[in-house]
């Protein structure tokens, strides 16, 4: 979708995504620390208009805010106003509507507090950005909602094109063909892991979803992307249930190291 303007001149993206999960358990999954951690980044939330919001993008990477509107279970928005160095101060809006049949609708509203086009650039990577992830929580809310979640997210810069990027991941990870429902398992050179293609898409960036069942349940969302002049490899993995931190605090350094290999091998 384009960037719009609003009444001020604002610049703002807008999605809209339908979720099998009541008002409520989406409210819990994206207005609290354990719900937003289960989906998207680790994250903690002061629950009430006012509160804090911190947010763990990666190493020395957090962005912080502040809860502006707290209206549970149909609207939330926080303000971050040092997201990214010199960037204006960046606005997210939730608004949960109840559908019939236990599903509700989620739209999200991202905006910049600037009336210049200078950043809609940066607005049309966060409407990349957000889609997979809102996958993500679908298959949370549909699979396991409320378990106890705890996410690993090793990255690397790749030393080629996208496309290239993409191929070594498929290739080393078993999942060259990969289509919604196929079952995969490592059988490359990566780390153990298997499940079944949930979402396979190229219209942002190649990504693949996955709900895996090992090493223990819960999604795998795979992907390559550009950020500013690099390529990334990114693999976020969203444990669940009672193991969930063990397997994480396993799982985090061996994914990490393959991810490494893989840019040495391909810079050799």
């Amino acid at each position: 979708m384009p960037v719009k303007k609003d009444e001020s001149g604002n610049h703002f993206i807008e999605l809209q995504f339908e979720m099998p999960a009541t008002p409520e358990q989406v409210w819990q999954a994206i207005a609290t620390g354990p719900g937003i951690t289960a989906w998207f980044v680790p994250s903690e939330v002061e629950e009430r208009q006012g509160g804090k919001v911190v947010f763990h993008l990666g190493p020395g990477m957090d962005s912080n805010g502040t809860v502006t509107v707290w209206n549970p279970p149909h609207e939330l928005v926080y303000e971050e106003p040092n997201w990214s160095g010199d960037a204006p101060p960046l606005a997210t809006q939730f608004l949960i509507e109840a559908r019939s049949g236990q599903t509700c609708t989620v739209r999200v509203v991202t905006s910049l507090f600037v009336s210049e086009d200078q950043w809609d650039k940066e607005l049309d990577g966060m409407e990349k950005g957000w889609a997979p992830f809102f996958e993500v929580l679908r298959i949370y809310l549909e699979n396991y909602p409320g378990q106890p979640a705890a996410s690993v997210r090793p990255m690397a810069s790749y030393p080629g094109t996208e496309a290239e990027a993409w191929d070594t991941l498929l290739r080393q990870m078993n999942l060259v063909g990969a289509k919604k429902g196929d079952h995969r398992k490592s059988a490359g050179t990566s780390p153990e892991f298997s499940g079944v293609v949930e979402h396979a898409t190229s219209r942002w960036h190649p990504s693949l979803t996955l709900r895996i069942d090992s090493p223990t349940t819960g999604v795998a969302l795979i992907g390559a992307f550009s950020w500013g002049a690099d390529v990334k490899l990114g693999i976020s993995f969203f444990y669940y249930g009672p193991e969930a931190n063990a397997v994480a605090a396993k799982e985090e350094s061996r994914w990490q190291k393959w991810l490494d290999e893989l840019v040495a091998a391909a810079k050799s």
